[in-house]
């Protein structure tokens, strides 16, 4: 059906199901809220022999995550496909992006024990797609969420994503809480494979996005803003703002700095040269970041950009979108 072939976990990855964005919060009794996790998403398949995970590109990250891989500790089941979000919570007891991705994007393998233990993670498991050779995703959602809750049995690294009827007051704790928002689902709703379905609704605190980094700006040699931006359908990088804000320790802005400094070109990247920043240090379009905001402009940029975490996608899938 989708190529997977989970007697022997021979498979081609399946692109997960995704949520439209909607400014408000649906009414009446068939709709669910969830708490929108600011994590990475990882698809499990497993069964009595093997487990792989997958991110939401179909990247493997089966050697990043233990904690996961050690299925037998909380599942049940002889096969089974888990849909979830990896998180890792900050200082603050909140998630925190910027350290999930210390796991997520780790290139040397050897240090993954070390860094197991600095940033330890959760496994929001939240949807289930296939049980004991049967694809259940066609089945409704409040079928599938009975269905984890007799197959998994939640530990320190493995929870469940609650559900609740009372969105708005998740909403306004979630509000309280500074955190990105929450995911209302219609509780008859299947799970469409690779697709976004209206069945699912993200309500967000703020807006966040995936930026690409053009120029710098520096301050004592060391990077103290970074200039951002978007791609059009044509090829065409636009600049979108600038910040030198967000949850970035001095040491991080020194690794930035040198990571920077190693792409510097004399040409800016943009279509059009900021006019705020001429003299800044200009880069070739290669690195990308994750960025919060509190809306768009009228003039096209973030308003209140800040530095959520740094992330390795296509820079030409960072797509300008006005709103």
């Amino acid at each position: 059906m989708y190529h997977l072939k989970i007697g022997v976990i021979n498979l081609e990855p399946i692109f997960p199901m995704e949520p439209v964005s909607s400014d408000t919060i649906p009414t009446g009794e068939d709709w669910i809220a969830q708490v929108k996790w600011d994590g990475v998403r990882v698809l499990t398949y497993a069964n009595h022999q093997e487990v792989r995970l997958f991110n939401r590109k179909k990247n493997e990250r089966t050697l990043h995550y233990p904690e996961i891989t050690n299925i037998s500790a909380y599942r049940s089941s002889h096969s089974v496909i888990l849909d979830g979000e990896v998180i890792s919570l900050g200082d603050n007891g909140k998630p925190s992006f910027q350290q999930v991705m210390r796991r997520d994007g780790l290139r040397k393998l050897e240090r993954l024990k070390m860094i197991a233990e600095s940033v330890p993670i959760i496994y929001m498991i939240f949807d289930v797609l296939y049980l004991n050779g049967d694809w259940i995703h066609n089945r409704p959602l409040d079928v599938r969420n009975e269905i984890l809750a007799d197959i998994i049995t939640p530990n320190e690294h493995i929870q469940f994503v609650p559900s609740v009827t009372e969105a708005e007051a998740l909403f306004n704790a979630i509000k309280d809480q500074g955190m990105e928002g929450i995911v209302m689902k219609r509780t008859s709703s299947p799970y469409t494979i690779g697709k976004k379905r209206d069945d699912w609704l993200k309500v967000k605190n703020y807006r966040d996005k995936i930026a690409v980094i053009g120029g710098f700006t520096l301050a004592h040699d060391t990077v103290n803003s970074i200039l951002l931006g978007l791609y059009d359908s044509a090829g065409g990088l636009h600049y979108v703002g600038h910040t030198g804000t967000g949850k970035m320790t001095r040491n991080d802005w020194k690794h930035l700095t040198k990571e920077l400094k190693e792409i510097a070109t004399n040409h800016h990247p943009f279509k059009k040269k900021p006019e705020r920043h001429a003299h800044a240090t200009w880069v070739r379009p290669e690195k990308t970041v994750k960025i919060k905001f509190a809306e768009w402009t009228e003039g096209g940029a973030m308003r209140q950009p800040s530095i959520e975490g740094f992330i390795e996608v296509p820079p030409q899938e960072c797509r300008l979108e006005r709103t």
